[in-house]
């Protein structure tokens, strides 16, 4: 997309916008910026950083632009851009789009039109792109490439082959054109030659995303797939195991709440907490799982984590205990009396700033290679159990507990910082 405006800079009145989400993400290195820095100068643009656009000897010019929300919209009232271009246009909403294709007008002499890039999600555009897309979700191969036409005498889009058959039909009405062709990493060679570990990261990202974000090698990412049972955790995963190895790292994390069950109809959350232990692989070693009300949830929290530390500390283990800080005062004065109580344990609250699918994918990943093991219990198949069937399950807690853990230990054994790939 940063190479498509060059075919009309020497049209004077010529301009082109490239719209990101966000305005960071046209400046971050490596972004549309820096990449258009390595391109433009060489054919006579001259950028102007505070505008962020730049400006060719017939004064065509090209821009950056970013819509943050809607209401952003407003900004571009009276544009007329004869290219529009969307990088990543699954991130925007549909408004987003279709209003900007009222902008996409031009009186310079070149056609409008807008190029737009995405990476697979089953939003908006996945049901736009939906005649291009297979029942299993990934491109249909004979229909790649191909134009189709569509108008909207409604608030619903009326689709054909061709314009001809919708100007029959709509006579009042000017047809649009679009088509979609599937692209993969594997059709970008420059890129896996300068960065190889690129295709690494994106085989070891966590069954969902890497089924959008990688994908079939010839029909691309997966537009249909969505976290369900089975998906984001799967119960095969998970080897149960007769014990764990003496030493290492462990974390008991709690995901508290404070409602007792009162009545066979009544299900309220539970309070979940989750041990695990580091040794290379990671050990599911403890759950504890019970809807309890707030007048004894602390005494009896309280002792299975001095049983814990206990237990762990007689196996030559280091011990953490962790537990998640709701937002309110409450949660943090709830969370203060724990850590005096636990006085001599090194136990605190923790903010979680993440959703709850966001925060599962790191373990998630770990236990598909292999490197979650459970400890055969009673309690062993009830674990796996829910972790299988997030996030279809009316609760979800113990696999809120089991990634605090997780997340905790990769905190304290200094694990790598999340690297998010996009686009």
């Amino acid at each position: 997309m940063t190479i498509e405006p060059l075919r009309h800079i020497n049209v004077k009145g010529f301009n082109s916008v490239m719209f990101r989400r966000t305005y960071p993400e046209i400046i971050r290195p490596g972004g549309a910026w820096d990449e258009a820095m390595g391109i433009y100068p060489l054919v006579g643009g001259m950028p102007r950083s505070q505008g962020r656009e730049f400006i060719f000897p017939t004064k065509a010019r090209m821009g950056f632009g970013y819509l943050l929300n809607e209401s952003a919209l407003m900004g571009w009232k009276s544009a007329q851009i004869p290219l529009i271009m969307f990088d990543q246009l699954e991130t925007f909403t549909e408004r987003m789009f279709f209003y900007m294709t009222s902008r996409n007008r031009s009186s310079c002499g070149i056609r409008s039109y807008m190029r737009c890039t995405a990476n697979p999600e089953p939003n908006w555009l996945g049901e736009f792109l939906s005649w291009w897309i297979a029942e299993d979700g990934y491109a249909d191969m004979e229909r790649a490439g191909k134009m189709r036409a569509f108008v909207r005498p409604g608030d619903d889009l009326v689709w054909a082959d061709t314009k001809a058959e919708l100007i029959e039909q709509y006579p009042a009405l000017e047809p649009k054109t679009v088509t979609f062709i599937p692209f993969t990493i594997y059709d970008n060679p420059i890129l896996m030659e300068i960065d190889p570990g690129y295709l690494a990261s994106l085989q070891a990202l966590p069954f969902v995303d890497r089924e959008r974000l990688l994908g079939d090698r010839v029909r691309g990412g997966n537009w249909k797939i969505k976290p369900s049972a089975g998906k984001v955790f799967n119960a095969d995963w998970f080897e149960i195991v007769d014990a764990i190895p003496e030493g290492g790292i462990a974390c008991l994390y709690f995901d508290f709440a404070g409602t007792e069950k009162k009545a066979l109809s009544h299900d309220p959350d539970f309070t979940a907490g989750v041990g695990m232990v580091y040794l290379d692989n990671y050990f599911v070693s403890n759950l504890f799982h019970q809807q309890l009300g707030a007048s004894v949830m602390d005494a009896r929290t309280d002792e299975f984590i001095l049983n814990f530390v206990e237990d762990n500390l007689k196996h030559g283990r280091r011990v953490i205990v962790r537990w998640e800080i709701e937002p309110g005062s409450a949660s943090l004065r709830d969370s203060a009396a724990r850590v005096k109580r636990l006085t001599g344990i090194d136990a605190r609250g923790v903010r979680k700033g993440e959703d709850k699918l966001t925060a599962w994918k790191p373990l998630a990943a770990q236990a598909e290679i292999g490197r979650v093991k459970v400890l055969k219990s009673a309690w062993a198949k009830s674990f796996i159990g829910q972790l299988h069937g997030v996030p279809e399950l009316p609760h979800d807690d113990i696999a809120d507990a089991a990634a605090g853990a997780f997340r905790a230990l990769v905190s304290e054994i200094g694990g790598p910082k999340a690297r998010s790939y996009q686009g």
